[in-house]
């Protein structure tokens, strides 16, 4: 994620702003240059335009009146919603409140996800693109009479239970679980994830396969018995070694997609401290692994090694911040070897989607 200012006043602002608290400029987000600008009314046309953008009208997108997005699409556009809202099939019903609050925090974390995915150049095919398989959501609400919503994907389309935007039950189960980390943004990366090997390995053929396969395990074994063994017998004692968490032992499509996860937590995190110009230079020990100097563009990197040589000591130190705040750790996970070359795959994959 990049760092935001205001273009009318430099104020320094958060991805998910609105209005400028400086100048009290309105702000909308462009998909086309991932730049988050002030805004002027213009009443005679009724739209909004930018000085950035002489001449250009824009409209908020249809979700603006909920307060659940903040990007602008071109005023003169036929479509209702942005380039992150109109893969959205189901949304809860907002005229409960509970709910409402609900999906506008999946809506952040929504927008988090997509701004990933155009960084990365990633395909994002809408439903009414005419793509054979488009990308879409359902955001529901469990009732007491309904089934059980469970969060997953199926051939391009995403469910999020809504409940995973309640921190208390999100939590819940995450300790029921044994999971060390479970976030809304971290559904949607690993969620795209099983997305994203359909499209880049899958739909690649049968040499793309078997390379994907010598690393992350064979996708041909019964999915369903292997997510039964997994939850009878747990993961293996020495998963630490080969696998970047024990969820990722359970079948070759979610070691792809955990991987893919902490890859675009790695990506995100990394932008965000170049941003900062954030570097690590501990000086308790004479030790390089150690220091990082984070002043580089990892969606550029051509090799998966500089950007772990970056990760490590960067999450070291804000694990250490957050132990000193009595937080848990940020990232509390190990990336062994194995999960490196894993990384790397998928870092080489999408630069070569980028490049088409």
């Amino acid at each position: 994620m990049r760092l935001f200012k205001c273009s009318q006043c430099e104020q320094v602002l958060y991805f998910e702003n609105t209005g400028c608290l400086r100048c009290g400029s309105r702000l909308g987000f462009f998909a086309d240059t991932l730049t988050l600008e002030a805004l002027e009314p213009d009443t005679d046309v009724g739209a909004w335009r930018s000085a950035e953008r002489p001449g250009g009208h824009v409209r908020f997108c249809a979700n603006a009146e909920h307060s659940a997005c903040n990007w602008v699409l071109p005023a003169e556009e036929r479509e209702q919603y942005c380039r992150a809202c109109r893969h959205n099939r189901t949304i809860p019903d907002l005229g409960i409140p509970e709910r409402l609050e609900g999906w506008r925090r999946v809506e952040a974390a929504k927008r988090r996800l997509f701004y990933s995915l155009l960084r990365l150049r990633l395909p994002t095919p809408s439903p009414n693109s005419g793509d054979p398989q488009p990308l879409s959501f359902d955001f529901l609400a469990e009732t007491r009479r309904g089934p059980k919503v469970l969060t997953g994907h199926d051939n391009g389309h995403i469910t999020i239970a809504l409940s995973e935007a309640d921190d208390l039950a999100r939590e819940r189960l995450r300790i029921q679980l044994g999971e060390p980390y479970r976030t809304l943004l971290g559904h949607f990366r690993h969620e795209i994830g099983h997305y994203y090997w359909d499209r880049l390995v899958r739909d690649a053929g049968e040499d793309e396969l078997a390379r994907c396969r010598a690393l992350f395990g064979d996708d041909r074994l019964d999915y369903g018995e292997a997510l039964k063994r997994h939850y009878a017998q747990g993961a293996p004692d020495d998963w630490q070694a080969s696998h970047v968490s024990s969820y990722a032992t359970m079948h070759a499509w979610e070691d792809w997609a955990e991987t893919w996860a902490h890859y675009l937590h790695m990506v995100d995190t990394l932008e965000m401290a170049s941003a900062f110009g954030i570097r690590i230079a501990p000086d308790i020990a004479d030790d390089s692994s150690m220091d990082a100097q984070i002043a580089f563009d990892p969606i550029h990197v051509s090799r998966i090694q500089r950007l772990v040589d970056a990760w490590l000591p960067l999450t070291y130190a804000l694990n250490s911040l957050n132990r000193a705040m009595g937080q848990p750790d940020v990232y509390p996970f190990v990336i062994p070897p194995a999960v490196i070359a894993k990384m790397d795959y998928i870092h080489a994959l999408i630069r070569r989607q980028g490049l088409r």
